[in-house]
């Protein structure tokens, strides 16, 4: 796998022959496109696998900063329910 490429797989790995089943339709108007179906629906699926791994980590990277923004308020300001909980707690048990 050639790292920093885009590749998220290994691109010189030996093909592996599988049965797919795909709409009749669909095949025949791609057909008009490519003349080696296994390559483009290839390549269409590696090109999905790395938006999907991108959008995850997006994903991933927005909630870390959303935890660090909580924990940064956290720090500076204690927690929001610190004010409130001693209404719901046994008395033996308020901070």
């Amino acid at each position: 796998m050639r790292l920093g490429t885009g590749h998220v797989y290994d691109a010189s790995a030996p093909k592996q022959r599988i049965n797919m089943t795909l709409n009749e339709d669909l095949v025949r108007v791609a057909r008009d496109y490519t003349d080696n179906l296994s390559d483009y629906v290839e390549k269409l699926l590696a090109s999905a696998i790395e938006m999907e791994r991108r959008s995850k980590l997006a994903d991933q990277e927005h909630w870390d900063r959303v935890c660090a923004s909580w924990t940064e308020f956290h720090e500076k300001h204690g927690c929001v329910a610190d004010d409130h909980i001693g209404d719901y707690l046994p008395e033996d048990r308020v901070p």
